[in-house]
């Protein structure tokens, strides 16, 4: 059975916790409900699964690939103080695609929270679907850098 999503229309497969065309949510609400697999590329190249809410507990925070570049489910443990986001491979967080600027953005720890500072993008960088230079950021937000969509998980 499809499922429509109720953001752009889109016919989406069953079971399907995000849209594939927008990346709005349509999964169960509730405990207990099945979630998004959460992987990242090991040392070797290999992908690796991991439990998001045991790495989230454990390191404070991350963020997760929901929509783009064929990479959703990959996540990124927040680490330090500063962690960049862009299209240079040196970055935190690489985002391969010409829609990223090579350096895009930074995520600042700043009194054991986390914030969003756009680094003069030409597309921008979107919290909850608004233009930001500068977010504090809360367990659940979304981020929009280039075509990727990404949710900010903390505890």
């Amino acid at each position: 059975m499809a499922v429509h999503c109720s953001e752009c229309s889109f016919v989406n497969v069953e079971g399907a916790n995000y849209c594939q065309k927008c990346g709005a949510y349509m999964g169960p609400d509730g405990p207990g409900e099945p979630t998004t697999a959460t992987y990242r590329v090991g040392e070797t190249g290999e992908i690796e699964a991991i439990d998001i809410e045991a790495v989230v507990d454990t390191e404070g925070a991350a963020l997760v690939i929901r929509a783009g570049g064929g990479r959703v489910g990959e996540s990124f443990v927040l680490q330090g103080e500063r962690v960049t986001i862009g299209r240079d491979p040196d970055c935190g967080v690489f985002l391969d695609d010409v829609t990223v600027s090579r350096d895009h953005a930074i995520l600042v720890r700043r009194a054991q929270e986390w914030s969003l500072d756009d680094c003069g993008s030409l597309n921008g960088s979107y919290v909850n679907r608004r233009r930001v230079d500068s977010s504090r950021l809360t367990d659940g937000d979304e981020l929009q850098i280039g075509k990727y969509k990404l949710t900010f998980l903390a505890r």
